[in-house]
C-alpha cells in the first residue's frame, strides 16, 4: 500500500475505533488515537504477516506491550481479516474475545499483555529464538512512554544489545502524556534518547504521526548489524481528532453522540483530502 493509502486508512482506522468505543461505552480513546498510524505502517506496509494464516512461521511478530491502547489494533485485525469485522461491535461486552487488551486467543495477537513493561522482554526472547533458529522475521514492540518508568523495560533493554538482537525494533509512542497528565511531571523520562543509546540501542526519532518517516524507518531496520533499533515515535495523543488532541483527559475517555458525530466528520474529510491527493499524483 503506497503512502497516501496508508493515510486514508489510518483515517478510517481512526473511525473504526471511535465507534467501537462509543459503542461499548469504554476504551483507551488517546493512546489508541496516537498509535494508529504507527500500525497502520506497520501492518498494512512493513510487517510479514498472513491473515490467512496467523500461525505461519515467517511471519513477522508485533506485540503491543502497552496493550490498553488496544482499540486500534483490534479494528486493524478485523479489517484485514484475521477474524470478521463485525466482531468489533462485541468490543469489551460479556463473552467477547476482544477485550480491553490483548487476547491471544484472537488469531494474529502473539502474546496477552497490558500489564505494563513485560512486552519488551516476551519480544527479546522472541528475537533471539529467531536468531538461534536461523529464521529472518522481526520482532516489533510497541511501548507507551510513561511505560518507561517500569524497571522490566529496562532489564529487557540491557537484553536486546547484548544478544546482538538486530532484528528486534522496539518503538515508543511519545505522546508525553498518561492517565494521571504529563509524563515529566508523572516520572520524568528525559533524556529518554540518550538513556536508550547508552544501552547500546540504535536510536531513531522521527514524527510518529508521519506516514513517510515512519515507512522509511521501519524499512531501513536493521540499519546497523548487531544492534536493535528503537524508533522514538513523536507522537500527539488523540491524534486525527482536533478536540481531543494533546489533552489528558481523553486517555480513558467516551465519545458522546455529538463528540463522535464531529470526529467522524472531521476525519472523513481526512480521508477525502487524501483521495484527492492520490488523484492528483
Amino acid at each position: 500500500m503506497e503512502t497516501t493509502a496508508l493515510k486514508a486508512k489510518a483515517a478510517q482506522i481512526r473511525m473504526d475505533l471511535l465507534k467501537m468505543i462509543h459503542g461499548a461505552k469504554t476504551g483507551h480513546t488517546g493512546g489508541s488515537l496516537s498509535n494508529t498510524d504507527i500500525l497502520t505502517a506497520l501492518y498494512y506496509r512493513v510487517m510479514k504477516i498472513d491473515p490467512a494464516n496467523p500461525k505461519w512461521d515467517g511471519r513477522d511478530r508485533f506485540i503491543a506491550s502497552k496493550g490498553h491502547s488496544v482499540e486500534s489494533l483490534w479494528c486493524i485485525l478485523g479489517d484485514l481479516g484475521f477474524f470478521p469485522k463485525e466482531e468489533l461491535k462485541t468490543f469489551s461486552q460479556f463473552g467477547t474475545r476482544l477485550i480491553g487488551h490483548p487476547n491471544n486467543k484472537v488469531p494474529g495477537i502473539e502474546m496477552n499483555t497490558g500489564a505494563l513493561g513485560h512486552g519488551l522482554a516476551i519480544g527479546v526472547g522472541m528475537a533471539l529464538a529467531a536468531k538461534r533458529d536461523g529464521r529472518d522475521y522481526r520482532v516489533f514492540c510497541l511501548m507507551g512512554d510513561g511505560e518507561q518508568a517500569e524497571g522490566s523495560v529496562w532489564e529487557a533493554a540491557m537484553a536486546g544489545p547484548h544478544y546482538k538482537l538486530d532484528n528486534l525494533v522496539a518503538i515508543i509512542d511519545r505522546n508525553r502524556l498518561q492517565i494521571s497528565g504529563s509524563t515529566e511531571e508523572v516520572m520524568g523520562l528525559e533524556p529518554l534518547e540518550e538513556k536508550w543509546a547508552a544501552f547500546g540501542w540504535h536510536v531513531v526519532s522521527i514524527d510518529g504521526n508521519d506516514m513517510e518517516q515512519l515507512v522509511r524507518t521501519f524499512e531501513a531496520a536493521p540499519s546497523i548489524p548487531g544492534k536493535p533499533t528503537l524508533v522514538m515515535a513523536n507522537t500527539v495523543k488523540g491524534k486525527g481528532v482536533s478536540f481531543a488532541e494533546n489533552v489528558a483527559h481523553w486517555h480513558h475517555h467516551v465519545p458522546n453522540e455529538e463528540q463522535l458525530a464531529l470526529a467522524l466528520a472531521e476525519l472523513s474529510a481526512a480521508i477525502e483530502s487524501y483521495e484527492q491527493e492520490g488523484l492528483v499524483r
